[in-house]
């Protein structure tokens, strides 16, 4: 593992842990000696593990998309800000210049970030790990949601088990250095069609 992708707010949130919690992340991320992706801003959730990783000497390469450099306020002190047509083009790049994905907290954006890695991996379309990194399970109601799409037949239990769960950075690291990606397997059968 070289790189880990983190999504998280372009907002800080109401309470501190949500901006401690970030920058333990970044600071996780440079002492096992990996570089961050992110989303390429310089406020919220976004700029505080930026500059954590950054400060404690990671490679940090943010990937905005054109339409969001004034809003998220682009990061220009990061090591490779990349600006792309698209948020598509975005999450592409992301996922190609990462080898793993941590979840902190976020809005919808985080979410549908989040969302999309972890039907990509049910599709095989990669084989990455995915880690919401839930100190005080902020992400429970989505891990409930993902019990009741399985229980209703909607998800395969082993597809609601590509999001993992950590509450701490170290713990949420140690899950993507060990991830293995389960098979991907058929939904159905042609005659169940």
């Amino acid at each position: 593992m070289k790189r880990v992708c983190v999504f998280c707010g372009a907002q800080p949130g109401f309470g501190p842990e949500h901006q401690i919690l970030a920058k333990a992340l970044g600071h996780a991320i440079a002492a096992r000696g990996l570089g961050l992706v992110y989303g390429g801003g310089k406020v919220g959730l976004m700029g505080v593990v930026a500059d954590a990783a950054l400060s404690a000497g990671a490679e940090v390469i943010g990937v905005i998309p054109e339409a969001l450099m004034d809003r998220e306020l682009g990061h220009g002190g990061v090591t490779d800000l990349r600006v792309v047509p698209s948020m598509h083009v975005r999450k592409a790049l992301m996922n190609e210049l990462s080898d793993g994905f941590v979840v902190l907290p976020g809005g919808i954006g985080t979410l549908e970030e989040a969302v999309e890695i972890q039907s990509w991996a049910q599709l095989g379309i990669h084989a990455k790990g995915l880690v919401f990194l839930d100190s005080d399970d902020y992400w429970a109601t989505y891990f409930a949601l993902l019990e009741r799409m399985a229980e209703e037949g909607f998800l395969r239990a082993e597809h609601a088990a590509l999001a993992l769960r950590a509450h701490t950075p170290e713990a949420a690291l140690d899950l993507l250095a060990d991830w293995k990606a389960p098979a991907v397997t058929r939904w159905m059968t042609r005659s169940q069609t």
